[in-house]
């Protein structure tokens, strides 16, 4: 019998388990706000209801009989998923705990109260309460809104006399209206993310990877992931523990994790977040590369209950990284730019912009103008392109 599958976006990051789904022949639903996004063409259906309005996607599901509910490469769908399938006895993890994981303030408070490495953090409403805790917090600290994605309204400031611009521009990025002013972890070696995968209650499957950032650019925007993850095996097994000991303390049974966690300069390990769906910036798409496991096809599979026990952990064989193509100034585009050298590596492509498009400096996800996955020869070689990516590749604005 034909499944019914509710997809939470139809954004083009998401489309590959839209079209897993139908390749599958599963009924395809999808929703959002935005009529006018790509993977809808690939659906069957699509309603215009927001992904974060938890009581609408309800009464959607509810209405169009779904069999699961898919909320891929989305932080703000993944509390809207849990409630949803809790509420109708789909497969999910707990909705209080997808919230925990999904919110900032939630997780930092969760991970202090349970004796987790974490620098010190607290979130406020309006700038005044801000202000009287400021003085309390060692400098340099982060402030980031509590419940955005893609690395958006993160500014790291030194001085008092900052924080009011450095609030102000990460409540614009704030569905709740709500800031974190964290201490700086002074990290040792590169940010790690990465996805994994959770098969009652036991993660499964994890592909670590190392975090590029353009130094030209915006140090808190990832450009890239590469893999494998070149951390020491003591943080390496410190990082499965510790998810697992999470896992267990949240009763998370299933599904997707992304990670983004970084480790001092004794090797010891700190979460920065634990998203509670797929990573963005291709990281699915880059594994399967990678290991040759299509945790696309997991994802699906594990929404609809279907029999997910056959997933292992697999190694990484090869040199891959997921690469996202911007600029590091506003203006309009003149070329996209190509060495010799980086175009032997891509192995997928896909350009958003043409020549004569305005487009803007990178300052999240939001800024990206193409993707691509690239394949290295040696991780030496990898990890230079990748951490010096303006002398192989540009867009060229003016």
């Amino acid at each position: 019998m034909q499944k019914r599958v509710l997809f939470l976006g139809g954004s083009k990051f998401q489309i590959p388990p839209i079209q897993y789904a139908k390749e599958q022949g599963h009924y395809v639903i999808t929703c959002d706000y935005l009529p006018d996004n790509p993977g809808h063409a690939y659906a069957d259906e699509y309603h215009n209801v927001s992904t974060t309005d938890e009581e609408a996607v309800l009464k959607l599901a509810k209405e169009l009989k779904v069999d699961g509910i898919v909320a891929y490469a989305s932080d703000p769908a993944a509390p809207t998923q849990a409630y949803v399938a809790n509420k109708l006895g789909l497969p999910s993890n707990p909705y209080e705990s997808v919230k925990i994981l999904a919110r900032k303030d939630y997780f930092r408070d969760f991970l202090t109260k349970h004796n987790f490495l974490v620098p010190k953090s607290k979130s406020f409403y309006n700038l005044e309460d801000a202000y009287g805790w400021f003085d309390e917090l060692e400098k340099p600290i982060i402030v980031k809104p509590v419940d955005s994605s893609g690395s958006k309204g993160v500014t790291k400031i030194e001085t008092k006399e900052e924080l009011a611009k450095a609030f102000s521009y990460a409540l614009e990025f704030s569905r709740e209206k709500k800031v974190v002013l964290e201490e700086f972890f002074v990290r040792d070696g590169y940010q790690v993310a990465g996805d994994g995968f959770v098969v009652d209650g036991k993660l499964v499957f994890r592909c670590w990877a190392n975090e590029h950032f353009d130094k030209l650019c915006n140090p808190y925007v990832p450009i890239g992931e590469s893999f494998p993850s070149i951390m020491s095996e003591y943080t390496l097994k410190q990082a499965q523990s510790e998810t697992q000991r999470l896992l267990d303390l949240l009763g998370m049974k299933q599904g997707a994790l992304n990670f983004d966690f970084h480790y001092n300069s004794k090797g010891d390990f700190s979460f920065l977040e634990l998203g509670p769906r797929n990573g963005g910036n291709l990281i699915p798409e880059v594994i399967k590369y990678a290991t040759g496991v299509d945790l696309v096809k997991y994802t699906v599979d594990s929404a609809l209950g279907l029999d997910c026990s056959e997933l292992t952990m697999k190694s990484t064989k090869g040199f891959y990284s997921s690469y996202m193509l911007h600029a590091i100034e506003d203006g309009i585009v003149q070329d996209i730019w190509y060495s010799d050298e980086i175009k032997k590596n891509i192995i997928e492509e896909n350009i958003f912009v043409k020549v004569g498009d305005k487009v803007k400096k990178f300052d999240g996800s939001h800024e990206t103008l193409g993707t691509m996955i690239m394949k290295f020869e040696s991780n030496e070689e990898m990890l230079e392109k990748m951490d010096n990516m303006e002398k192989y590749l540009r867009v060229i604005v003016k």
